[in-house]
């Protein structure tokens, strides 16, 4: 059974729900805390989504050199699943494991909806049980959410197939329609939207955020 840690920072409130989506997909939800240096022998990471230190200066700007955070790296480094999720993208942008950076939603208006997506790509750890050019539902909160990039890096990303999720009606105004990212090697994925509310019916409204946590365990078992 694969092991997929959730960090806890304070100021996190998602790790409950991502440590329960990750029950549900079958696999070992495994507790990691900012404060320690050690990923505890787990398979992949997940940051979860949340307010960690409370968004001061910017949202990530603090989480990013917690000591766990540096094990998470190099991790991330060596080829290990990483998925950032709201707060997790975030904190993904400021540690440089994912290119841009987030910025004040168009408006400057909290978001929280559900939120229609289109796949782009599939080829990443994290997304290889969808289809290319699904739509998906998935809720969606947040208010610093407004995906930024210099054009150089837009063209690199679009040209590398490194435009995970698009909006399917742009919510915060970011660039490109463009709701997550992966990096080159497409072990790291960094979303806004929050899959890990949208795993049952009965609290999500769908179920098109499973496939999040049943992608990595396939991936995981292939590779093993």
């Amino acid at each position: 059974m694969s092991r997929i840690g959730v960090v806890t920072f304070p100021g996190t409130l998602d790790d409950q729900d991502a440590r329960r989506a990750v029950r549900l997909s079958g696999a070992e939800p495994v507790a990691l805390w900012h404060a320690s240096d050690s990923l505890s022998d787990v398979d992949a990471v997940i940051l979860p989504g949340g307010f960690s230190y409370g968004d001061y200066l910017r949202a990530g700007a603090i989480a990013r050199f917690a000591p766990i955070m540096g094990a998470v790296v190099r991790a991330a480094e060596g080829g290990m699943p990483v998925l950032g999720i709201c707060n997790g993208f975030q904190i993904l942008c400021e540690t440089h494991l994912l290119p841009g950076a987030m910025i004040r939603n168009a408006g400057r208006k909290f978001v929280c909806r559900p939120q229609r997506l289109r796949v782009e790509s599939v080829d990443t750890t994290w997304t290889c049980d969808y289809r290319v050019g699904q739509e998906i539902t998935i809720v969606l909160k947040n208010g610093e959410g407004n995906f930024q990039a210099d054009s150089e890096t837009l063209k690199r990303l679009e040209e590398n197939n490194q435009v995970v999720f698009r909006y399917l009606d742009n919510p915060n105004g970011s660039r490109n329609d463009i709701a997550g990212i992966t990096n080159e090697r497409g072990n790291v994925v960094g979303l806004m939207p929050h899959p890990e509310h949208s795993v049952e019916a009965l609290t999500g409204g769908t179920r098109d955020g499973l496939p999040f946590f049943t992608s990595v365990q396939r991936f995981l078992t292939l590779t093993a």
